[in-house]
């Protein structure tokens, strides 16, 4: 048993540190190239391209070079390219309108490698190659340009810049993807200061305008609602003297209540009134009434 384990840790150990290093030892003698998923591995012998291997997978080196596949990675040279979808953003590229309005673009697209013997030798730098033929196309391509044009159509932009660079971007072993114009602005300070002045007076002047014409609106309303009421006061006070004429007409009818009703509207108007009021029993009328007489006839000493 304490042989079974031991030989079972040699082995555990032999596999884990001896595979790795011998595989390592088999891709440093070119036995095999492991190709990773878009990527790409240009193989270089005595200054000649001897291989190029775009496929993922398991690749047998000296099934595809022969003898040089034992020597390349010793004496030549191994390139491994990424051919994934890259992106880059150009800032501001200045272009001029129609109007002679100074104006900056920011430009973004899309690119991969889709030629890696143009991408590595016929460029030093064609990243920045296709970088400058994007900003030569979009000066190029959207100066002159009216000013609305360019503020309100990017779409139509992006495909006249796409358009102008595809062709070239094949000469430095790339393939152009998307362009899209995501940012237009003013370059200029000064115009840009002029151009919010005129917005906050224009929006000054719109809040002005909508609060005159709210007023205006309140003023018709009210307006019409005074003429309405009076309209309406005025026909109540036109039937008032009907109704209380009409009233009077059945009350005469009766002298009886004519009389009780014009008595309690005379009395109700001396309660209302600041008159003194003497009141004087039946029986003494005539007696008061003699006593005032001389009262009023003698001379106040």
């Amino acid at each position: 048993m304490i042989g079974f384990l031991v030989g079972a840790v040699l082995g555990f150990i032999g596999f884990a540190v001896g595979v790795p290093i011998f595989l390592a030892l088999c891709r440093m003698f070119g036995l095999y190239a492991i190709v990773e998923e878009r990527t790409a591995r240009v193989y270089v012998f005595l200054g000649k391209v001897v291989a190029v291997l775009d496929e993922p997978g398991l690749h047998l080196l000296w099934v595809k070079l022969g003898w040089r596949a034992f020597l390349v990675n010793w004496v030549g040279r191994c390139h491994v390219l990424d051919l994934r979808l890259d992106q880059q953003y150009l800032r501001s590229q200045a272009v001029n309108s129609e109007e002679g309005a100074p104006m900056g673009i920011g430009i973004w697209y899309e690119m991969y490698i889709s030629d890696p013997l143009k991408y590595l030798f016929e460029n030093a730098d064609p990243r920045g190659s296709l970088a400058a033929n994007v900003s030569n196309a979009t000066v190029r391509c959207l100066s002159n340009m009216k000013l609305s044009t360019m503020l309100e159509s990017r779409h139509g932009m992006s495909r006249t810049v796409r358009t102008e660079v595809s062709p070239m971007s094949h000469a430095y072993g790339y393939q152009l993807g998307s362009v899209y114009i995501r940012k237009v602005h003013f370059r200029d300070e000064g115009m840009i200061r002029q151009i919010e002045e005129k917005v906050v007076n224009r929006l000054r002047q719109v809040t002005s305008a909508i609060r005159q014409d709210g007023a205006n609106q309140v003023s018709i309303i009210t307006s019409t609602a005074e003429r309405q009421a009076a309209i309406a006061f005025a026909k109540a006070a036109a039937l008032r003297p009907q109704i209380v004429g009409a009233a009077l007409q059945k009350i005469v009818q009766d002298p009886a209540v004519a009389a009780a009703m014009f008595e309690i509207l005379e009395l109700q108007r001396l309660q209302e009134s600041s008159a003194k009021v003497t009141l004087v029993p039946d029986g003494q009328k005539g007696e008061l009434l003699a006593q005032l007489l001389v009262a009023a006839q003698t001379p106040v000493r």
